[in-house]
């Protein structure tokens, strides 16, 4: 009789909690997003800001903030709530979120995917470049951002003004990231060669190396700008327009098949295939040795031969790569645009990859292939 009390009090305390803690959710979640975001309330021992993340852009392999990055204001933190009662506390945590807002691929519609292959890119591109034939296509001819896709024109461009390699760089104020505030390992007064700078832009996507290399082109960042659009114009990219040296921009866009255009041009670049295929290198700015590593996790898989890769990150423009790789003997140039999910491009690169070796590569394409980009 007993037991069976004790057990029915235990059930009536669990019911009666759960409603309370219950309630105390639905309270917490019923209260706008943007009081969070804006305002900071809370008293100082109930925010732990041990939890706190900062966000960064994934493309970028800079993951520590610089000392002289920039403050940034409006951080997320993570809350704690206590209930007391009966001598007892529960505590429940809430982290603030704020939904990232649509890419301009997901704006214009483009998640839908050709039958064959479940892609998470809503930009996809496949094309043997021996013969120029296309054996995927999703979307190749929306024009979109293209991120950090943009810094293998910057390297053509860089390599095409024939400055030597080894004149010394430095990194100024004027190469600070002020448009999505990214930090930066390479401070400000860091001094390396132009050959250096080139490798860690195209290897772990550097912006202030990126940025720095324009500022020294002939004429200044201006007349570089010029040169990149020159270039493409040269190449045959005709909805190609660069704003920016870094991709930081979401102005600077393109189409996939103006990209493999692009891919075929940069290939012919020995020292753009070595540097972008890399999987690590250290460099020496003047305050000890920085080790940087590739943004492209499949540049360590022995399973690939990838001759030149490059990958990009921006909100506007999602996760984006591009790659030169060998399959089956075949050289294959791939473009993957707007994808979701930190990893989900290098998953779309080897659901691609898995599909021509099922299928042997026939010919796939999306509704609008033969029509023009948005």
């Amino acid at each position: 009789m007993k037991i069976a009390l004790f057990s029915s009090l235990n059930v009536i305390r669990g019911v009666a909690l759960g409603t309370i803690v219950s309630g105390l959710a639905v309270a917490t979640v019923a209260t706008p997003i943007d009081a969070f975001a804006a305002t900071d309330t809370t008293p100082a021992h109930h925010v732990h800001k041990k939890h706190a993340k900062k966000a960064v852009s994934a493309d970028q392999p800079d993951k520590t903030a610089a000392a002289d990055a920039p403050a940034k204001a409006g951080k997320h933190e993570r809350v704690r709530y206590t209930m007391h009662g009966h001598g007892r506390h529960s505590v429940m945590h809430r982290v603030a979120f704020e939904p990232r807002s649509p890419t301009a691929g997901q704006a214009f519609g483009l998640q839908e995917t050709p039958e064959g292959v479940a892609l998470r890119s809503n930009v996809a591109f496949v094309v043997d470049q021996n013969t120029s034939e296309v054996l995927f296509d999703k979307n190749s001819t929306s024009v979109v951002p293209i991120a950090s896709i943009s810094k293998l024109m910057t390297a053509m461009v860089v390599l095409d003004s024939k400055e030597p390699l080894t004149e010394q760089i430095e990194v100024t104020d004027e190469d600070r990231d002020y448009i999505k505030h990214t930090s930066s390992r390479l401070r400000v007064g860091s001094v390396l060669s132009r050959e250096d700078m080139l490798h860690i832009a195209l290897m772990a996507s550097e912006n202030r190396a990126a940025a720095a290399l324009s500022r020294y082109y002939p004429g200044g960042r201006p007349a570089f700008i010029a040169a990149m659009n020159a270039k493409a114009k040269a190449l045959g990219m005709n909805d190609t327009h660069f704003e920016s040296p870094t991709g930081l921009t979401s102005e600077n866009v393109s189409t996939a098949r103006d990209l493999v255009k692009m891919i075929d041009a940069a290939y012919q670049y020995p020292l753009i295939r070595k540097f972008s295929t890399d999987r690590s290198y250290d460099v020496y700015p003047g305050r000890g040795v920085l080790a940087y590593n590739s943004t492209n996790a499949l540049v360590r898989n022995p399973s690939w031969d990838i001759g030149l890769q490059k990958t990009g990150f921006i909100n506007e423009a999602g996760e984006c790569l591009v790659m030169q790789a060998t399959i089956h003997g075949r050289p294959m140039a791939i473009v993957l645009l707007d994808s979701t999910g930190k990893y989900s491009r290098f998953a779309d690169a080897t659901r691609l990859r898995k599909w021509l070796d099922d299928f042997g590569g026939q010919r796939i394409t999306s509704a609008d292939a033969g029509g023009r980009g948005t």
